[in-house]
């Protein structure tokens, strides 16, 4: 193809705004071929007068299968979302969608629940049947960022739901930070899990990105992470961090349950997650929240951290909590704050313990602890 995904790459290496990375022209030209297939496939349908092009193309009762998708997997900070996104963006087909994984995996829980109330199906089989003929109504080509599994109600359902998409033809890219072999690993059940993986391996080609340098971390150990005094040039300097770790992809709403409620997520991309102090430490959450956080995002960008007295000593346990949680797993903080760290609450009920928590903020700018990569990644 004249404009696929290799020839955007390299117009990004030439117009300076990336450096060249062996690792990712090979992902890129793999995204090429695959684009190429699907081309390919479309014209094949266009001179046989197919109007429905891809779903009869792809769908089970035709001879012709559908092409291999990709699994891109790597280290945080290689760069797959922005691979993964070149091609979604350039690649041709009529019917496509790009969605977080964990997004649309809500959205399949909510399809059941619909399918559920209004009765029509029996047992879980058809459930599973009638929602994947909806998916694959609405798209030929599903692009899913950071596929990543921790939870059983979807561990359970992922292989069902994706032999069915499968047989309709769907054709599935992925981005994950663990290769198809580590998903769910230590999950409960997870001998149910195993068949998805097969299919990950069967319909997908399976593709290390060995980046040779970390994007994101060369972005953090430049910026400020720590911006104090509160006011106007704080406020854009989160701005422009926020904007430039989702590279551009508009932030969204997430709601993840925790211990059967609900956790509001009101800004995030890509696994960077954005709150402010009143949102985290204002309100009555805990641990199992903050560790819900630190499971689904690698970077939290914190906007005005206060200087607390007596009166703020909830606020002042709730955020020594979540900066325990946050430095435990290792998870990057960016933040802005009406004073340094040591100066943050020195008055009130555990004024003296606060002095780990802002020794931790201290460690948590530093280069060494930026580079360390998290628990689950090592």
């Amino acid at each position: 193809m004249a404009n696929g995904p290799l020839q955007a790459y390299r117009a990004l290496i030439e117009g300076g705004d990336i450096k060249a990375d062996g690792a990712q022209l090979a992902a890129m030209e793999r995204f090429q071929q695959l684009c190429d297939d699907l081309d390919t496939m479309a014209h094949q349908g266009s001179r046989n007068g197919n109007g429905r092009l891809f779903r009869a193309l792809f769908g089970s009762r035709n001879d012709a299968p559908a092409p291999k998708g990709v699994y891109l997997y790597g280290d945080v900070g290689r760069g797959k979302s922005m691979l993964m996104d070149l091609f979604f963006e350039t690649v041709d087909v009529p019917s496509k969608r790009r969605v977080h994984f964990h997004a649309f995996m809500q959205e399949v829980h909510g399809l059941i629940h619909e399918q559920r109330h209004v009765g029509k199906h029996d047992n879980d089989r058809d459930l599973i049947k009638a929602v994947a003929k909806g998916v694959a109504k609405e798209s030929s080509l599903l692009c899913f960022d950071e596929l990543h599994v921790t939870d059983i109600a979807d561990a359970m359902i992922l292989g069902r739901l994706f032999k069915k998409l499968f047989e309709r033809g769907i054709v599935m890219v992925a981005t994950s930070n663990r290769p198809p072999r580590d998903l769910y690993k230590g999950g409960i059940n997870r001998e149910l899990f195993v068949p998805f993986i097969d299919m990950i391996e069967d319909r997908l080609d399976v593709v290390h990105l060995e980046a040779e340098q970390d994007y994101r971390l060369a972005f953090l150990q430049q910026a400020n992470v720590y911006c104090t005094p509160l006011g106007e040039a704080a406020d854009r300097a989160l701005d422009d961090a926020f904007d430039h770790l989702v590279g551009g992809e508009p932030p969204h709403a997430l709601d993840l349950e925790v211990q059967g409620r609900q956790l509001h997520v009101p800004r995030q991309a890509r696994h960077v997650a954005r709150f402010t102090f009143e949102e985290l430490c204002d309100r009555p959450l805990g641990a199992a929240d903050y560790l819900m956080l630190a499971d689904h995002f690698h970077t939290l960008v914190l906007d005005n951290v206060p200087r607390m007295g007596k009166e703020q000593r909830n606020q002042a346990s709730r955020f020594v909590t979540l900066i325990d949680v946050l430095y435990e797993n290792r998870v990057n903080l960016i933040c802005s704050a009406d004073a340094p760290p040591d100066e943050l609450y020195v008055h009130g009920d555990g004024a003296f313990e606060f002095q780990r928590t802002a020794s931790r903020l201290i460690e948590m700018q530093s280069s060494d602890y930026l580079a360390e990569q998290r628990p689950e990644a090592a």
